[in-house]
């Protein structure tokens, strides 16, 4: 492709930062901006400060910069249909339209369809009443998973343990409303035993490209304690997915999951993140999303040796050439430094001072930050900053991003302490 292209970077977190950088490195790119962006992304780029969520106002941005190929990073835009939007006024876009983006912003409509094309996963009943949700809940046995249908920031899911939980999740999310309108429409699962991991799909109709298996640790605390989170960190590659259960995933899940979105009419092109559960009667889908996760997206691009930029934009374009993509072999991982006290309450405006990054196998990806008048930054959300780090081995990874965290001079840091910790045990148990 002779001409470079313009792109627009569409959100504000560790996941469009780490986009941001890919774009800076790619010979296809002349110029990358981004909207709204934070206060890492203005260092590298130009910020607009337009919504993820106004996709009309994005649309005028776009046209106004002259920009070729948009990259949206977060799920509430395209579950608005800034895909369509876009290409419709002739722009690429990375990303699925609204038709796929449902896969995601409607945890019914993906239940029927795997039930549907018979892909492997929980046991599952649809409510719309809390009424009924509760009688159900009293013929189940716990503990029990009850989902909030609509898109809830990767919070609207509860474990209970027993009724009383489980009534009090449904109430709150049918009755009190504690998600909007996602809760309107509820989901209830059988709970599945086992240990999860996650399969990033770079997906252009019928191909796709498979990115390593990873895990993210949704826990705030050492241990997988306490509550959930957007995710307090991530490794990649994951053993826990064996080329046996990569190859199960792949016939079972993947293969069928394609030839249903086929069947039913979409015109998939952009990121599909297959969350699975690998269970002692096979591995099942937990969810669909249709954007990359965060943070597992500050360990996965890294491990691409092919431009990713380049892999999107062909993917756009329906050209893409899953054979030509190329992985690296090499362990990252991602420390994400939260304000203490996430995900209730915490301190925002606090200076955060850095260390300056001289190692090219390690760097701080910003995610809850911003600058203020003096240019000082500023924390300004839950989840800070996350620290990468890859290597030739997983400990040289781990080692090397918690070296790093410890160097960021931050009042409120907080950050897990045992990243990776199934994955080094494992490694710890074969060694001789």
């Amino acid at each position: 492709m002779s001409k470079q292209l313009n792109i627009l970077v569409v959100g504000s977190g560790g996941r469009e930062h780490t986009i941001l950088r890919s774009c800076l490195k790619s010979p296809l790119v002349k110029r990358v901006i981004a909207a709204p962006g934070n206060g890492g992304m203005e260092n590298d780029a130009q910020c607009f400060p337009v919504n993820a969520d106004d996709c009309h106002g994005l649309l005028k941005l776009a046209k106004e910069q002259l920009i070729d190929f948009v990259i949206i990073g977060p799920e509430v835009p395209l579950a608005l249909g800034l895909a369509d939007i876009l290409e419709d006024n002739g722009i690429l876009a990375y990303g699925p339209r609204l038709a796929g983006a449902r896969f995601e912003s409607s945890k019914s409509f993906t239940k029927d369809f795997l039930k549907k094309y018979r892909i492997p996963t929980a046991a599952y009943e649809t409510f719309t009443d809390a009424n009924k949700a509760i009688d159900y809940l009293r013929e189940q046995s716990m503990p029990i998973v009850i989902k909030a249908s609509g898109l809830a920031a990767g919070k609207g899911v509860i474990i209970a343990q027993n009724l009383h939980e489980a009534e009090a999740a449904v109430r709150n999310m049918m009755e009190n409303r504690c998600f909007g309108e996602s809760g309107s429409e509820v989901v209830i699962e059988e709970f599945m035993e086992g240990e999860e991991a996650s399969i990033m799909l770079m997906v252009c109709r019928d191909r796709f490209v498979m990115l390593p298996a990873s895990q993210d640790h949704k826990r705030v605390g050492d241990g997988d304690t306490g509550l959930n989170t957007g995710g307090m960190g991530a490794y990649a590659p994951a053993a826990v997915v064996t080329p046996q259960i990569k190859e199960e995933v792949i016939s079972k899940i993947i293969n069928p999951t394609l030839a249903g979105i086929i069947a039913e009419g979409i015109d998939y092109r952009g990121t599909l993140y297959v969350g699975i559960m690998i269970t002692q009667s096979g591995t099942k889908v937990v969810e669909f999303n249709v954007r990359f996760g965060d943070p597992e997206t500050q360990v996965l691009l890294p491990l691409l040796e092919t431009d990713p930029v380049s892999v999107m934009h062909e993917i756009a374009r329906g050209e893409l050439n899953p054979k030509e993509v190329i992985v690296r072999d090499a362990y990252a991982t991602v420390i994400v430094v939260a304000a203490k006290g996430y995900p209730e309450s915490f301190k925002r405006g606090e200076i955060i001072r850095l260390p300056k990054v001289t190692d090219a196998t390690v760097d701080i990806i910003h995610a809850g930050t911003k600058k203020n008048s003096n240019g000082d930054l500023l924390s300004n959300g839950g989840r800070v900053l996350g620290v990468t780090a890859y290597g030739k081995t997983l400990r040289e990874a781990v080692d090397k991003a918690y070296s790093l965290a410890k160097q960021i001079d931050y009042p409120s840091a907080y950050y897990r302490t045992d990243i990776a910790f199934r994955e080094l045990n494992r490694q710890q148990k074969k060694a001789p």
